[in-house]
């Protein structure tokens, strides 16, 4: 009996998006509870002022934006990337922010595996 591919490839697919979607949720519900940590996250991100950056963020596609923080106001930031574009971010939806990794002779790496 021969097997189509087409039958199985929805549930398949289900349940690859399924454990991202799991972990959205996630982090939406923790959004809600932190909001009394935005101050903690806004003094944080002054540090990284003028460096470049990964803003890891729960709402964009990808996940992340990378450029050089410029200014850190009010609830958001402002990061310009390497072509020049600048894009706000809002610090309600940053997880993570982390100075772009570079090698022993101070040249950035080609590839950030997180």
């Amino acid at each position: 009996m021969k097997m189509d591919w087409w039958i199985w490839a929805p549930l398949l697919l289900c349940l690859l998006l399924l454990p991202r979607r799991q972990r959205r949720t996630a982090a939406a519900a923790h959004l809600k509870r932190r909001k009394g940590e935005d101050l903690a996250m806004k003094s944080l991100a002054k540090q990284f002022i003028g460096k470049e950056c990964i803003v890891y963020t729960l709402t964009d596609t990808s996940g992340t934006v990378q450029g050089v923080v410029r200014s850190v106001e009010g609830g958001g930031m402002l990061v310009e990337d390497r072509q020049g574009q600048t894009q706000a971010v809002n610090l309600e939806y940053v997880t993570r922010i982390r100075e772009f990794p570079r090698n022993k002779k101070g040249k950035k790496k080609p590839a950030v595996l997180d």
